[in-house]
């Protein structure tokens, strides 16, 4: 295995070797924001019968014009969740309401706006030129009968959840919530909650902005812990997570350092190392392991830019492929700025995206001073992933984002 490998490579060797999340069926209410894994095809045609889109009143044109009859005799109403009435004589009318069954022997629906009541006729005022199927949402239009109209590896939004709902899918098949332990490696770091720090500490930030991140694009089943630097605790407690959890993710440790003692003690724990180092700023010695019951592990690098590059770039999309949610292609941008580039290494960019006035997104670097500065990344809305360069990448380049 190469000493460095491309951040394609990476990608590549990752997605090659990650296991499937199991399935599991949820209750409707609890499968927002899920990937699906079944087929969901309509239960009837939709709309299930000829739908009246206005309230007005509904009038048989056949196929010419009204010619000189403007008034209607009101022959019956047609209310919306109550079954269809009949239209006898073409000089009458039914009265309908949005969302009622077209009455039979009706092909017309003229808007309340474009009549006035008369005693117990309806006339069409002035200028009202109806036309045959007007405002009738036909049988069968949307979708018919059996039509496919979910396909697995989609995320179920809105518009989804309101499908499965309107063809009466109660429970549906998604990928399960995997279970993620979320480990910050240091003798340095004190918690949140601690109060004074000593001198030589910092407090524990990347294992609540990693989980942060999770939740945020659905993996909720998330577990935060620490462990000092030390190879036996280490062996020890990173044993104990990977008993208990799917995936593992660790922060720190992993570089080449005296106490830098990740890699080995995965090794001891049957961890088997997919990658170790990419050619990339910032992130460069993140590894990647498949565990020997198939659990995923990503062992991130400490510095906090470098903690959250390799989140955006590398765990959450393999996390969401795992799931089965279908691959979509990097967000292009442009960049409004300059932004440096390295010769050898694939750089990453904090960017701010806006529109400009031709809806062109535009992304505008913030870059940071060092892998350990981010109190300037609140203000970036992702990283671009610019190639290796001897020259900077000028404004105007077209990059690929990825948002945190």
């Amino acid at each position: 295995m190469p000493e460095l490998c491309s951040v394609a490579e990476a990608e590549r060797r990752i997605h090659e070797r990650l296991p499937r999340f199991a399935g599991e069926r949820v209750r409707l209410g609890a499968a927002a924001g899920r990937v699906l894994r079944e087929t969901i095809r309509a239960e009837r045609d939709q709309p299930p019968f000829d739908r009246v889109m206005m309230d007005g009143i509904a009038i048989a044109m056949g196929d010419g014009a009204l010619g000189a009859r403007r008034s209607f005799v009101v022959a019956g109403r047609q209310v919306a969740g109550a079954s269809g009435v009949v239209l006898d004589d073409p000089a009458a009318c039914i009265e309908v309401a949005t969302g009622a069954v077209l009455p039979r022997g009706c092909d017309c629906v003229v808007p309340v706006e474009q009549t006035r009541r008369d005693g117990d006729r309806i006339v069409l005022i002035e200028g009202c030129e109806p036309k045959s199927h007007q405002f009738i949402h036909t049988r069968g239009s949307d979708c018919r009968r059996n039509d496919e109209l979910l396909a697995p590896g989609m995320r179920l939004g809105t518009a989804a959840i309101g499908v499965l709902a309107a063809n009466g899918v109660a429970e549906v098949e998604v990928a399960s919530l995997p279970s993620i332990a979320v480990v910050s490696t240091g003798d340095e770091l004190a918690d949140v909650e601690q109060g004074t720090l000593g001198d030589a500490q910092i407090r524990r930030s990347n294992d609540r902005a990693i989980a942060a991140a999770l939740r945020g694009r659905g993996f909720h089943d998330v577990h935060r812990a620490s462990v000092r630097d030390d190879l036996d605790a280490t062996v020890e407690r990173l044993g104990e997570w990977l008993a208990e959890h799917d995936v593992l993710v660790i922060s720190g440790g992993v570089s080449a350092g005296q106490r830098d003692y990740v890699p080995e003690a995965l090794r001891a724990l049957g961890v088997d190392n997919v990658l170790h180092k990419i050619a990339q700023r910032p992130g460069k010695p993140m590894w990647f392991g498949i565990g020997p019951r198939r659990q995923i592990v990503f062992a991130l690098p400490g510095n906090p830019v470098s903690v959250l590059v390799c989140a955006a770039r590398y765990l959450l999309p393999a996390l969401e492929h795992a799931s089965g949610l279908a691959p979509r292609a990097p967000e292009r941008v442009v960049l409004a700025a300059g932004a440096n580039t390295h010769p050898e290494f694939t750089c990453f960019v904090p960017v701010r995206v806006h529109h400009d006035d031709a809806g062109r997104a535009l992304a505008t670097p913030l870059p940071v001073a060092t892998s350990g500065d981010f109190s300037t990344l609140p203000g970036s809305d992702g990283i671009v992933e610019l190639a290796p360069s001897s020259q900077k990448a000028p404004a105007g380049t077209i990059a690929s984002l990825y948002r945190w």
